[in-house]
């Protein structure tokens, strides 16, 4: 009981000090402000980053083995993946044939088009040729309309489906489906609108909401595909066997393109997997360099914590003295000097925590989608309570220390 009320006395002899030097607290928290700022939004933003960025590619599919002429990782002589042979579709059918076990083989090509319209007009549209296949190794479906189907891909039907950016920019509030847009020259009527998935394209990958879909017959036909490198996307019978898959593929492929047990693959075989691999190590170097520039900054602001409370003590030492003369204990001196340092910087964790809550709900609005999780919340205040106990210790066992007679004659 005895030791509760001398924290007690403690915590309000601290607070009395911080009231009676309010602008002195305020721009000493201000580096603990900036600091929790910088922590919490650095780890949000991480934290929504990864989030957008799995829950992108997880369209590709964790099941789903992706035939290419360059790997998407490229590591080692670059011209030795440029000069190899392209894809060609005619490939990708016997592959399809000789693949059995594959729950879906479907063959795509690319190109970026202009699209438009009546007046409207978007530039550089990443037109996709593909197959019926597509809902069965991807994720998302149509929200509204259709996607293609075998009668469209067989008989090069003129029709697309548009991805949910495009929608929002070209048609507005218009309806898209059965109007007639001009993709390049060439004009196709929009069956179906895919749902919103989200965009890889801040790691090189696709902007899967601002792709136009066309069966891949009658992209050959409008684009020409001669001379296009084909993708090949393969999904494995199950998760579990996938790497006995990948050998199967690999064994195929190397069948189709006629190559010698000496020759060396000339295709590549890609999966999720190595693009969120080489997401977190980049992420990790990034948030690694971006919590090193915040604890410096919590540093600083740790030590201007410091040296305020060094000025506290020697501006109180004839407070000090005379609290010892009376019978007030080392712990109790050095616990209200504590809890001086500890008030400062829990208030400017609360202020930085309010101030991280704006910064967060700028990004989710403008960037992307982010969350401020309790867990990040409470460490904040953690971190910011124990600056408080660091950094004020030295000072606080000064004050604790101090000899009461000298302390006294203080002036």
């Amino acid at each position: 009981m005895k030791s509760l009320r001398q924290v007690l006395e403690s915590l309000r002899i601290g607070f009395d000090s911080l009231r009676a030097n309010k602008a002195r607290g305020v721009l000493t928290a201000l580096g603990i402000i900036i600091g929790i700022v910088a922590v919490i939004t650095t780890m949000t933003a991480a934290n929504g980053l990864s989030n957008n960025f799995k829950e992108s590619v997880s369209a590709l599919g964790s099941d789903v083995l992706y035939v290419s002429r360059m790997p998407w990782i490229v590591t080692g002589n670059f011209f030795e993946f440029r000069n190899r042979p392209n894809l060609t579709l005619e490939e990708a059918e016997l592959l399809a044939r000789r693949m059995r076990s594959a729950r879906a083989v479907n063959p795509t090509i690319n190109t970026s088009k202009s699209i438009k319209y009546r007046s409207e007009v978007i530039e550089n549209v990443e037109i996709l040729g593909t197959t019926d296949q597509q809902m069965l190794v991807a994720s998302a479906v149509p929200e509204i309309g259709r996607f293609l189907t075998r009668f469209d891909i067989r008989f090069n039907k003129s029709v697309c489906v548009i991805g949910s950016t495009v929608r929002e920019r070209l048609f507005e509030n218009v309806d898209p489906l059965n109007k007639t847009m001009k993709i390049g020259r060439r004009r196709f009527r929009v069956v179906g609108v895919m749902e919103k998935q989200g965009s890889a394209a801040f790691f090189g990958g696709p902007d899967f909401d601002s792709q136009v879909f066309v069966p891949i017959t009658s992209f050959v036909k409008a684009f020409g595909g001669s001379h296009r490198d084909i993708n090949v996307a393969v999904k494995a019978p199950s998760q579990a066997s996938l790497a006995d898959f990948e050998f199967e593929l690999i064994g195929e492929m190397r069948k189709i393109r006629k190559l010698r047990p000496s020759d060396r693959d000339n295709f590549s075989i890609n999966q999720m997997d190595s693009l969120v691999g080489m997401f977190n190590s980049v992420m990790g170097v990034v948030v690694t360099i971006g919590l090193v520039i915040t604890t410096i900054s919590l540093f600083v602001g740790g030590i201007g914590v410091m040296n305020i409370m060094y000025v506290s003590v020697t501006e109180r030492t004839k407070e000090i003295g005379i609290r010892k003369a009376i019978g007030a204990k080392r712990r109790a001196i050095l616990a209200q000097f504590l809890f001086e340092s500890m008030a400062i910087c829990a208030f400017g964790g609360l202020v930085g925590l309010a101030g991280a809550f704006g910064v967060t709900a700028l990004i989710d609005r403008l960037v992307m989608p982010a969350t401020i999780s309790p867990g990040i919340a409470t460490l904040a205040v953690v971190i910011s309570m124990g600056i408080g106990v660091l950094f004020g210790f030295l000072p606080a066992w000064k004050a604790s220390r101090l000899n009461p007679i000298e302390a006294l004659r203080y002036e």
